[in-house]
């Protein structure tokens, strides 16, 4: 396996075809502003995370409130906006465990939407996440509409021309496959000869996966890549036969493993890679427009989150402990130019 895997410590049949579509019935329905769980906020000094979570995450209650060293390194039009706008690539269907709508069909549940509104309670403000597709999510980004999204956003140096990042999660990628299937991913790319992948567009998994393709090309060999609107056509395509992974983020891909095992169809992921390639740890970031002064005050109540144990129950309740990091850093190394 790659460098970055031995550095680590760390439906689908007709029934969870269901359970998707039902889940993207419902972000459709909500349209792409609301935030259904920001009752209990900053103003209460307390925030409850894994709220109608299907059983994707324990519901905790946890102590939080502004703390006025931090928000007071805010940018002025934010903090007296009293706001934080947080951006949600989570149309049309969304990602458990990441962010999607929960079993009142109303409320935008997940891990990222949670931390959204963890960090707006250190800052005093409100927490408003507004939902995109994930192409749209950059529009909302650099047209202002967005002060900063937090959902599943890989930090690439590409992306560094354009935006700053408080990174507060580790970011690894992972290939799922049917569970009959037998072939591994031990991070050669040369594995995927002859395979049909599925990918998201615009993704850091993308990057990755064409520059693979184009590698295989020099030599000979094929790898073709499929694009699907959402993942219920993805898992569809998966047990039809039609493409033979999905590449996709470790945290949704684990959980639809989990889900699909008492299905027709069961997966398995079939390996694992670095969201930032094979010699340095990928990191998941909070990202707001470059030079809005946004940055610092993001990283600082992260870290204020992990220096008091808010952070580690977060990640405990959503079962993505083995994704911690030890600190919020500003704009750290990402994925480089050459690969992204």
């Amino acid at each position: 396996m790659s460098a970055h895997i031995t550095r680590r410590s760390l439906i689908r049949g007709i029934t969870m075809a269901t359970t998707v579509a039902t889940l993207a019935t419902g972000l459709a329905a909500c349209g792409g502003d609301s935030d259904a769980a920001t009752a209990d906020a900053a103003a209460s000094g307390s925030v409850t995370v894994g709220r109608v979570s299907n059983g994707a995450a324990k519901e905790t209650t946890l102590k939080v409130s502004e703390v006025k060293s931090i928000s007071d390194l805010l940018p002025d039009a934010v903090r007296k906006s009293g706001k934080l706008v947080i951006g949600s690539g989570t149309l049309p269907s969304g990602s458990p465990p990441l962010g999607y709508v929960g079993g009142d069909q109303k409320t935008l549940t997940g891990s990222e939407p949670d931390l959204g509104r963890l960090v707006a309670a250190v800052l005093g403000l409100k927490p408003e996440i507004k939902r995109f597709t994930w192409e749209n999510l950059f529009v909302g980004i650099d047209s202002g509409k967005v002060d900063v999204a937090l959902t599943n956003v890989t930090v690439t140096e590409e992306r560094k021309r354009k935006y700053e990042f408080a990174s507060y999660r580790k970011d690894d990628l992972a290939l799922e496959t049917p569970k009959s299937s037998t072939w591994k991913f031990d991070g050669d790319y040369k594995v995927l000869a002859g395979k049909t992948v599925s990918v998201g567009a615009g993704t850091n998994q993308e990057r990755i996966l064409l520059a693979w393709k184009k590698k295989l090309e020099s030599e000979g060999k094929k790898l073709t890549v499929k694009y699907f609107q959402d993942s219920n056509s993805t898992y569809l395509a998966l047990n039809s036969g039609k493409i033979d992974a999905y590449f996709g983020p470790s945290p949704s891909l684990s959980y639809h493993v989990t889900q699909s095992a008492g299905t027709p169809d069961p997966t398995r992921v079939a390996g694992q890679f670095s969201g930032a390639g094979e010699s340095l740890q990928g990191l998941i970031a909070a990202t707001a427009k470059k030079d809005s002064g946004l940055a610092e005050p993001l990283a600082a109540a992260l870290n204020h989150l992990i220096d008091n144990g808010q952070y580690a129950e977060w990640l405990a309740a959503w079962n993505l402990s083995n994704e911690a990091v030890a600190t919020s850093e500003v704009n750290p190394p990402g994925l480089p130019l050459t690969d992204s």
